[in-house]
């Protein structure tokens, strides 16, 4: 695991407590903003996972 898997893990636990928040207060911008947050991380993840083959691949 890299620092752009690390990095996205984390924009996505953020971006659904931000998604849950949002919920509670009935609040549909912060779900949208979850949502997208979620997104951008598991984009990340899949880079960083990307970049591992990679490295593993040119070994």
């Amino acid at each position: 695991m890299n620092q752009e898997e690390i990095r996205g893990k984390g924009k996505q636990i953020k971006g659904k407590v931000r998604e849950e928040v949002g919920k509670a207060t009935d609040n549909r911008k912060q779900q949208v903003k979850g949502k997208v947050e979620q997104a951008v991380g598991r984009a990340e993840v899949a880079q960083g996972k990307s970049v591992e083959r990679s490295k593993k691949a040119s070994r």
